[in-house]
């Protein structure tokens, strides 16, 4: 009796302690997965998926039997596996919960059959260890966003000031040289009405006449760009302002071999805005998409209401841009052309005056694919609603 009680004893305390073994090796396997974990996430210049990717490969050696297991991570629908990753066996999974917002799984898999444990096959400790994975992950996912928030606040901020500068100098440029370019446009002008001009002054007074004509479009812009030219708003249809700048267009765009399609919708809402500034602005989209096809092509402005906004869209098919060139599209002075042929102000211009508007600017583009220009403007500016009086207009 009492060695048979003894040796009841001594199983006991020898299946007690090899369940402590167990649970100590299981703890040892989960510290390290994390501690990798942490060290794969601190290397410099690694990239998510990179980090998701390691992670997969990590997984495995935390789990009891590492031989028969697999691993998958999916984070916005873009998977990350284990070479033996396969949709079969038996599965524990985790959700990856990002602020809150669920983005994905972490997944691991025996691809063979094992002994029923705490959850299915997997013990207790695995459960936690693939839960805290999974808020790791998040984690990680969490710290990168709000780095990469920061980084786009302060170019925002940075381009912001840029802009400011520059606003700032060009009215100041602007208005320095109005008066002695009138001077000169006006004395030209009287010039060619004298009589019995040489021939050859003739057409020199004409090219003084149309470089400066040139340079007052130029400080024009300036003054738009710098809002030194505040609009003037009244009611009007986008529909109608698009017809009037393509009419002055269409010539130009015919010597150049582009077709041009409209998608102007019927049923568009008027808006309160200033013509002559949102004409300026398609103008300057238009002889954007030009310039970017100089082999011909086709051209598509299209207008449609969208809840309490209207949108004009000017799309090409065009040579595009790369990604460095989209970043610097709308800083002034930026132009990928020669030196004759663009001041880049013309897609500046037309983000100031969206944005004086109260309305927004956004491109699209691939090299080779073309250029696409969604402009979004308040139906109702300046938050007014309809019977409000804008400008002296009654809406």
């Amino acid at each position: 009796m009492c060695a048979h009680v003894y040796a009841s004893q001594g199983k006991g305390e020898m299946e007690n302690e090899q369940a402590q073994n167990v649970a100590l090796r299981e703890r040892v396997k989960e510290l390290t997965c994390l501690y990798n974990l942490a060290q794969l996430a601190g290397r410099s210049g690694i990239s998510l998926a990179d980090i998701l990717q390691g992670t997969v490969e990590l997984l495995p050696l935390a789990w009891q039997y590492p031989e028969i297991t697999a691993a998958r991570i999916v984070f916005d629908g873009q998977s990350y596996v284990t070479v033996n990753f396969k949709e079969v066996g038996q599965v524990q999974s985790a959700a990856i919960v990002v602020n809150g917002e669920p983005r994905g799984h972490v997944d691991v898999v025996y691809v063979e059959e094992t002994p029923r444990l705490y959850e299915g096959p997997f013990l207790k400790e695995e459960r936690n260890l693939i839960d805290g994975v999974a808020r790791q992950i998040a984690l990680i996912i969490e710290r990168r966003q709000a780095e990469e928030d920061r980084l786009r606040l302060q170019d925002q901020l940075r381009h912001a000031d840029r802009l400011a500068t520059i606003g700032q100098l060009a009215a100041g440029v602007a208005h320095e040289l109005n008066e002695p370019l009138g001077n000169i446009l006006g004395f030209a002008q009287l010039a060619q009405k004298q009589p019995g001009l040489p021939e050859g002054v003739i057409p020199d007074l004409a090219k003084i006449v149309a470089t400066c004509l040139h340079a007052r479009q130029i400080i024009n812009s300036l003054m738009l760009f710098s809002r030194q030219m505040p609009p003037q708003k009244v009611r009007l249809n986008l529909n109608v302002v698009v017809e009037e700048a393509m009419g002055l267009l269409e010539p130009r765009c015919a010597r150049n071999g582009i077709a041009i399609v409209r998608h102007l919708s019927p049923d568009m809402p008027e808006i309160t805005a200033d013509a002559p500034q949102l004409r300026q602005a398609l103008v300057n989209l238009v002889v954007n998409a030009i310039h970017a096809m100089p082999d011909g092509g086709t051209l598509q402005v299209a207008t449609r209401a969208s809840g309490d906004r209207v949108v004009l869209t000017v799309q090409d098919n065009g040579i595009g841009m790369d990604e460095q060139v989209l970043k610097e599209v709308f800083v002034p002075f930026f132009t990928t052309k020669d030196v004759n042929e663009g001041t880049g102000l013309g897609l500046p211009v037309a983000h100031g005056i969206v944005t004086s508007h109260g309305g927004t600017i956004c491109v699209e583009s691939a090299p080779g694919q073309g250029a696409r220009f969604d402009v979004e403007l308040p139906v109702n500016a300046d938050g007014k609603a309809n019977g409000d009086q804008t400008d002296g207009v009654t809406e």
